[in-house]
């Protein structure tokens, strides 16, 4: 699927192992659900590292946080209200989220954003918004869904630009379940969530697929290809539940 985005544009539709396969198809792949990642907020300074810098509440307290003010923003469109706590400062600092929509296990819709441009507490109600009902693989939630879909975030470090002479000097600064990863070539551009990895053997046929989803050959490379990675922090509903 190529990237309906501008290069410079920070929103995008996810994807995850659930829908990319080890070899790669003669068809761009479709992104679909996020799932399994390393967690830097699991570090007492990992919301700075995520951009949040005034206040680093453990991790628990973030996911407490954030959850309800996901589902709360749906619940808004939906003529519902759900409770959630909007006062803590760090949610005034700029974040970049995505906001993933399971239903029944399923995935049921998954929009973010890759670079932080807005404050997290905004970014995470529009990208829920977005995520339920205008994900353009999905028709937009219904009241009935609503009650039966779990909501999960991973919030984006910041962007790092690799340097690199060829793909395989890129490929090799590639951390395999801690990168997540944009691909950029002009105006194509696609990535993958950290998750995506668990459906990989190596970085090689990460890189193919990821190409192939910005809708370009599986072995394509120019000197212009850009590559960035970031890390994850994720939380989701049945964990916080647990």
């Amino acid at each position: 699927m190529q990237s309906t985005n501008r290069p410079d544009d920070p929103v995008g539709i996810c994807a995850s192992s659930s829908s990319v396969h080890k070899r790669p198809p003669r068809e761009v792949l479709r992104p679909k659900s996020c799932h399994k990642s390393p967690n830097p907020l699991q570090s007492q300074n990992a919301l700075a590292h995520l951009g949040v810098r005034q206040v680093e509440p453990e991790r628990a307290d973030a996911a407490r946080t954030l959850l309800p003010i996901a589902r709360a923003s749906i619940a808004s469109r939906l003529g519902k209200i759900h409770p959630a706590d909007e006062s803590p400062a760090w949610l005034r600092e700029q974040g970049a989220s995505f906001i993933t929509l399971n239903l029944h296990k399923k995935l049921r819709g998954c929009i973010g954003s890759l670079q932080a441009h807005r404050p997290l507490l905004d970014d995470v109600k529009a990208n829920a918004q977005a995520a339920a009902f205008k994900d353009p693989r999905f028709k937009p939630l219904t009241a009935a869904e609503y009650e039966n879909i779990e909501v999960e975030i991973s919030l984006l470090s910041a962007l790092n630009t690799l340097t690199f002479t060829d793909e395989t000097s890129a490929l090799a600064q590639l951390k395999p379940h801690v990168h997540g990863v944009i691909f950029q070539y002009g105006h194509h551009r696609s990535t993958y969530l950290p998750q995506v990895w668990e459906s990989f053997d190596d970085p090689v046929m990460f890189m193919a697929t990821l190409k192939q989803k910005a809708g370009l050959p599986p072995n394509f490379w120019d000197a212009t290809v850009k590559i960035h990675t970031y890390t994850v922090a994720k939380f989701k509903e049945s964990e916080l539940a647990g």
